[in-house]
C-alpha cells in the first residue's frame, strides 16, 4: 500500500483529494504538509509519494522541493491551476515527476499515480546507470593515469604497465582501480 503525504501551500481545503486517494485504498499520512516543512516531513515520515497542492507553485516551494530530491527523492505529483510553461519546466527541474494543470476526478487518480510512479521508477534507473557509468569512467581515469606513472617511472609498456597494476591488485584482493589510487598517491607523496 503507497504511503501518501499531501502537501499544499494554498488556503484551500484539500480534504477532498485527501478522501477520493484513501477511497482508492492509498494510505495517507496524517500530516499535510507545508512547502517549507517539506524535506523535514519526508526524511520523518518517508512517504512512497508526495502530492503537491497548489495554485502556483511557488519559488520557495520549488526549491523545497529540490532539497528534498537531493536528500531523499520521491515521485511527486503536482496539481496546479497554473499552466505557464516555463514554471512547468521549472517543476520538472525541481523534481515534479507528473505535473497536471486541472483538478482530477478521483477515479483518474490513480491512474495517474501508476504513470508517476513508472516515470519516478524509469527515471532512477537511469540516474543509477548514469552514475555507474561516471564512476567507471572517473575508475578509467585513475587507472589511465596509474599506468603512464608506472611506464614513465618504470620504463614499462602500457601492456606491462597494465599487467603490473592487475598483479597488484590480486594480490592485495582490492580492485583495480583501488591498485591505481595507491599508485598515485604514492607517487604523489615521493614528490
Amino acid at each position: 500500500m503507497l504511503r501518501i503525504l499531501l502537501v499544499t501551500d494554498t488556503d484551500k481545503p484539500i480534504g477532498e483529494l485527501r478522501e477520493a486517494l484513501a477511497r482508492l485504498g492509498y494510505d495517507m499520512l496524517p500530516a499535510t504538509a507545508a512547502p517549507h516543512a517539506l524535506p523535514k516531513v519526508v526524511e520523518r515520515e518517508r512517504p512512497d509519494v508526495v502530492i503537491i497542492d497548489t495554485e502556483s507553485p511557488s519559488r520557495d516551494t520549488l526549491e523545497q522541493l529540490s532539497v528534498m530530491n537531493e536528500a531523499a527523492p520521491r515521485p511527486v505529483l503536482m496539481f496546479s491551476h497554473d499552466a505557464n510553461q516555463q514554471l512547468i519546466r521549472s517543476a520538472v527541474d525541481a523534481g515534479v515527476t507528473a505535473y497536471m494543470t486541472e483538478s482530477s476526478s478521483p477515479d483518474k487518480l490513480a491512474p495517474i499515480l501508476e504513470v508517476a510512479l513508472a516515470r519516478f521508477a524509469h527515471e532512477e534507473r537511469l540516474r543509477q546507470r548514469l552514475a555507474k557509468a561516471e564512476t567507471e569512467l572517473e575508475e578509467r581515469k585513475t587507472i589511465d593515469r596509474a599506468k603512464r606513472l608506472l611506464m614513465e617511472r618504470s620504463r614499462l609498456s602500457e601492456n606491462d604497465a597494465y599487467a603490473t597494476l592487475r598483479r597488484r591488485a590480486m594480490d592485495a584482493g582490492v580492485r583495480l582501480a583501488e591498485i591505481a589510487r595507491r599508485v598515485i598517491e604514492a607517487a604523489e607523496s615521493s614528490r
